[in-house]
């Protein structure tokens, strides 16, 4: 009974631990991080496209320029007025890994490349965003092997920060 209750306790330290870490890495985002590293175009995210959409919708919509929302020195634009109020909410849950750039590249090259708004995949409650041209499609190659692609990405990305 003694090794049981040792076990649970140590279970519990370590939850108690990855708790504060996801904790951590969230207060590390600043505004000087989310301007120089993410990917934007005049400091609007993702081409002007509303994050929330991806979620509520189930698809991409253009955001307007006069739905708006500053988070963290980033400019998010919406197609509604209760997408923009959503996020407000809660903005980390909408953002997109990465800082918006394509996944694929964060994880097969560690590079921070272009993506194309419209090509995306919503795994774990989390958006992200891939390349796609006429040729290439990154969406497809991270299909095939979507989990060491994932874990690789993160690796990379935490570097960046």
């Amino acid at each position: 009974m003694k090794f049981f209750k040792l076990h649970i306790h140590y279970i519990f330290l370590l939850g108690l631990i990855f708790i504060i870490n996801q904790n951590l890495q969230a207060q590390k985002l600043t505004e000087e991080y989310c301007v120089k590293h993410f990917n934007l175009d005049k400091g609007v995210a993702i081409e002007g496209y509303d994050v929330v959409s991806y979620f509520v919708e189930n698809k991409p919509q253009k955001g307007k320029p006069s739905i708006s929302a500053r988070y963290l020195g980033v400019i998010y634009r919406f197609a509604t007025k209760e997408h923009r109020d959503l996020f407000i909410k809660n903005p980390q849950k909408y953002m997109p890994q990465y800082g918006g750039w394509c996944a694929y590249a964060m994880g097969a090259k560690n590079e921070k490349v272009t993506m194309n708004p419209e090509n995306y995949k919503i795994v774990d409650g989390k958006l992200y965003l891939f390349y796609k041209n006429f040729f290439t499609d990154t969406l497809e190659d991270w299909n095939e092997d979507e989990e060491n692609l994932k874990k690789k990405a993160n690796e990379n990305w935490s570097e960046v920060k």
